[in-house]
């Protein structure tokens, strides 16, 4: 049986009818334009094949993904954060204001690299950073140095990497002054103390190479002093070589 009780429909002219009490559809309503004025109740499913347009909304509760073509702006005061998990950022971040999104760090005016976001630090300390500041302390660079009194009749072996000025008082006997490690260009000094009493006599391997290739005669005894200063020319393959200089008898 079909029923039809009409209230308020009217308007043969093409306008709008009315249905001030409402209406109830079980199928399905097919219009070419939608205009609520009030509040919608939808309790089952909405699909919109077209754009949806909408102001005002207080909420959106999204168990997917929300795509935003043109952005999402948030109001003054307000921000985004995450209940649980992490916000992540796309594109290049050129447009976020007060964020270091990488910096670039040069040595000696020539970069060793661009947008870094971590520098680590070897040989200086940087203290924990407070507010937006950390201090970065580097200690100023010395010779490091080392001293011997080594044994009569025996064979010195300056370590080249351990230091770069060589400090010896010898015994009266014979010495011979050898090397290990070094690296290319470094620069060595080599202090030799004479005995007060007795004579030491003083020789040097092969690897040193001096003026004229004369080997320069140290002083002999009365605590002399002989300087040897030498610029490491090569090391490894091929054999060290160090060219050197003496200045002799810093008498006291």
């Amino acid at each position: 049986m079909s029923q039809l009780f009409v209230d308020n429909i009217k308007s043969r002219t093409g306008g709008a009818i009315g249905a001030p009490s409402g209406a109830v559809v079980t199928g399905i309503i097919t219009a070419t334009g939608l205009d609520i004025n009030g509040t919608a109740d939808i309790s089952g499913n909405v699909s919109i094949g077209g754009t949806l347009t909408y102001e005002d909304v207080t909420n959106i509760d999204s168990v997917g993904i929300i795509t935003a073509n043109q952005g999402i702006r948030v109001g003054a005061g307000q921000s985004i954060s995450a209940v649980s998990g992490t916000i992540k950022y796309y594109g290049d971040g050129s447009n976020l204001d007060g964020v270091v999104s990488g910096i670039e760090v040069k040595s000696g005016g020539s970069s060793v690299g661009t947008s870094l976001t971590a520098i680590n630090f070897s040989g200086a300390t940087a203290s924990t950073g407070s507010a937006g500041i950390t201090t970065i302390t580097i200690a100023a660079a010395g010779i490091s140095t080392t001293a011997s009194s080594p044994a009569a009749n025996t064979v010195v072996t300056l370590d080249l990497s351990a230091a770069q000025h060589h400090d010896l008082t010898l015994t009266a006997g014979i010495t011979t002054i050898t090397c290990s490690g070094g690296s290319f260009g470094d620069s060595h000094s080599v202090v030799i103390s004479q005995p007060s009493s007795g004579i030491a006599t003083v020789g040097f391997s092969t690897f040193f190479l001096f003026p004229s290739g004369s080997t320069p005669s140290m002083s002999a005894g009365s605590s002399s002093i002989d300087l040897v200063s030498f610029v490491v020319k090569r090391v490894g393959v091929g054999g060290t070589q160090l060219l050197a200089s003496a200045g002799l008898n810093y008498s006291n």
